[in-house]
């Protein structure tokens, strides 16, 4: 068994349902930790990208012994994980793009003027900037499902959102616009996922993993 630390989004658990699925001879436990990422809903992406802003807390359970391994967004990495810890494993993104999610479902040139459009990405920002001088980025924080309330809410007309996160959480339907690589630059580790261990039991790690499959009784 392993037990493995994660946020406690709707997307961040069906994340480890997604690694269940690549190990379904192991048996994992489930262990929830809030980060500051999730508790501070005010703090904009742009300050904290690079840093443990969704790691700190679960890292530290890590440290602690409290959980075997780590499940995170390769994205929220920090920029230099801590030497006492390693990666397992990262998977293969299953789309690195980003899309667009708005009221009346109007693609990102035919919102109206002034629309204000949902992000905290400093990257995002300075696309939209650049493809749409005329609309106003709005930060917004919160899970998925949080971000998209805002546009019913009334708060937003449109937010920008990985793509990758909306298929793991079958939101597909609602997307309007999937941006391609070349008008929406995307972030290099956008879509995939990663798996941390501390350095002492990395071994252990890799070995509970790629175990064979037991053979059962006919």
């Amino acid at each position: 068994m392993l037990r493995v630390g994660t946020r406690p989004s709707p997307l961040a658990i069906s994340q480890v349902d997604e690694l269940k699925g690549m190990f379904p001879k192991v048996n994992f436990e489930v262990v929830i930790i809030s980060t500051l990422g999730d508790l501070d809903k005010v703090t904009s992406f742009a300050g904290v990208e690079g840093s443990d802003f969704f790691t700190k807390e679960i890292d530290h359970a890590l440290l602690s012994g409290k959980v075997d391994i780590a499940l995170h967004s390769s994205k929220d990495l920090p920029d230099k994980l801590n030497d006492r810890l390693r990666v397992v494993l990262e998977t293969k993104s299953i789309s690195p793009l980003d899309a667009l999610v708005s009221r009346g479902r109007l693609k990102l040139k035919d919102l109206p003027s002034a629309s204000r459009v949902g992000t905290s990405s400093r990257r995002r920002k300075e696309q939209i900037r650049a493809l749409r001088q005329d609309l106003v980025s709005v930060d917004v924080r919160g899970n998925i499902g949080e971000r998209l309330g805002l546009i019913d809410a009334g708060k937003i007309d449109a937010l920008i959102v990985a793509q990758a996160a909306m298929i793991r959480l079958r939101l597909e339907h609602m997307i309007c616009e999937v941006f391609s690589a070349d008008v929406f630059p995307v972030h290099p580790k956008q879509g995939s996922l990663v798996l941390v261990s501390r350095e002492d039991k990395w071994q252990a790690v890799k070995s509970i993993l790629s175990a064979p499959v037991p053979e059962t009784g006919s």
